[in-house]
């Protein structure tokens, strides 16, 4: 074996791991197919095998050249198993499961396919965009209780979202976000849950990422310390690239989660750590908010999504403990190391995941994307994604409910964890999707792309 000095693989092969001699990389089960694509192999001819899972023998379904197939043909809401083989090569034995889903789906990974339980068994952390050359890339990391959580698949689109093929993986690389600084791609990431802080630019359109640098160091899940983020728009600000992220962990009785932000001079080189500046980690206290007094110590507070107010402070605005609202911290805008201290608590409907918020050049509004609280006896839900607007980041109104799976039970389907953009007149969006048998809610099996077109004309309804 000889050493690696990349961060990007295609795909990641963990020693002793079979991942097959195929690599599959995508699966999309739709109603009453399975597509799913391979990685090439130099084969001149590949046999897709397929049954009902658990039930008989593998059946020749058919052959082909390409690498990429749809089985056909197949029974609504069953699940079934597949392979890939071409000589004495085989792949690993995938899962999915024929059903309904949003939108136009990125991957798909079934609950109990154990492809990357090196990482983990659910989808999760979706970001993406639009890279200078025209294209779309999305990431996307893998997790579950009790597995390390340090892989991200990135993939790729042509057609503006309608169809996506995969590109490459990032290993180790959890909440992943990938963002354009003057033209090139960057990802920002923590190497596991509460790890590292790395970052790591790529010249090629995300195929190949250098080793990444580490920005700060943490410890892991297992520990009680390290840092903690989520994919949210990164904010340009008196000449400096500002991003959100916490300290702490779960587990972490002191701090719990702490919110920071981390920035840049937008001039200098993002890969050079002494570049960036840390603000202190800022945990809730209930002094802070007498009008809240009644919140404990260390109450939820992670996820903050970075915006700039119309009297030009730049605020954190963070999902929060107190059910329906949302927690407010501002940044010193002379002293990028200065704690952040707190604006304010405003009232939120849409809290209890992570939400977005980004301002609209073109009505001076601002618009987030979130799980929207219809029912305050089951605040967990997340089967209700939706489009909301403010003139002043206080007061929020409905625009539209984009995403809406309340027919299903709460438990058992979500779309959540936006991260979206305009795009001309539309709004574009990835989320993280629980439908057709995910394991939960939470759990989700799907990385989905969404358009709301014309959004603008919302707000004339």
């Amino acid at each position: 074996m000889k050493g690696y000095n990349l961060w990007s693989y295609r795909p990641y092969r963990p020693f002793l791991v079979n991942v097959g001699d195929i690599y599959i990389c995508r699966v999309v089960p739709h109603r009453t197919s399975i597509h799913f694509e391979w990685i090439e192999e130099a084969a001149s001819e590949y046999e897709i095998y397929c049954r009902k899972r658990n039930e008989g023998e593998f059946v020749l379904c058919g052959r082909t050249k390409a690498t990429q197939y749809d089985i056909i043909d197949l029974t609504f809401e069953c699940e079934y198993e597949f392979f890939v083989k071409s000589g004495d090569k085989k792949s690993r034995v995938r899962l999915a499961r024929c059903g309904e889903t949003a939108g136009s789906v990125v991957n798909y990974l079934h609950p109990e396919d154990e492809a990357y339980i090196y990482s983990g068994r659910y989808l999760c952390s979706p970001s993406f965009v639009r890279h200078p050359d025209g294209y779309l890339l999305a990431s996307m990391d893998l997790f579950s209780h009790g597995t390390p959580q340090n892989l991200t698949l990135i993939f790729r689109s042509d057609d503006d979202g309608e169809s996506w093929h995969y590109v490459s993986e990032l290993y180790p690389c959890y909440w992943g976000q990938l963002f354009i600084h003057k033209g090139e791609l960057y990802m920002l990431s923590c190497s596991t849950e509460y790890g590292d802080l790395l970052i790591s630019k790529s010249s090629d359109g995300a195929k190949t990422f250098p080793a990444p640098v580490a920005l700060l160091r943490g410890s892991n899940e297992a520990g009680i310390w390290g840092v903690h983020k989520s994919p949210q728009n990164m904010i340009y600000y008196n000449g400096r690239l500002y991003a959100s992220l916490e300290w702490g962990s779960w587990r972490n009785s002191e701090y719990h989660h702490a919110a920071m932000m981390m920035s840049c001079d937008e001039n200098d080189d993002l890969l050079i750590p002494e570049n960036w500046s840390f603000t202190y980690p800022k945990k809730f206290t209930p002094s802070d908010a007498p009008e809240i007094s009644d919140m404990p110590e260390c109450s939820i507070a992670i996820e903050g999504t970075p915006v700039l107010s119309p009297d030009n402070k730049l605020l954190n605005i963070m999902r929060f403990g107190k059910v329906g609202h949302a927690l407010v911290y501002e940044a010193d805008k002379d002293d990028p190391e200065a704690m952040l201290k707190y604006s304010r608590i405003i009232r939120f409907d849409g809290h209890y995941s992570k939400f977005m918020i980004r301002y609209d050049e073109v009505t001076k509004k601002y618009f987030t994307l979130a799980n929207y609280i219809y029912d305050y006896e089951n605040i967990l839900t997340r089967n209700l994604l939706t489009l909301m607007v403010s003139d002043d980041l206080v007061n929020w109104d409905v625009v539209s409910h984009v995403v809406d799976k309340r027919e299903l039970a709460w438990n058992e389907a979500a779309c959540q964890y936006p991260f979206f953009s305009f795009e001309g007149d539309d709004i574009i969006f990835l989320a993280r999707t629980a439908l057709n048998k995910a394991n939960s809610h939470h759990n989700s099996n799907y990385i989905t792309f969404h358009r709301i077109k014309n959004f603008r004309d919302l707000l004339k309804v």
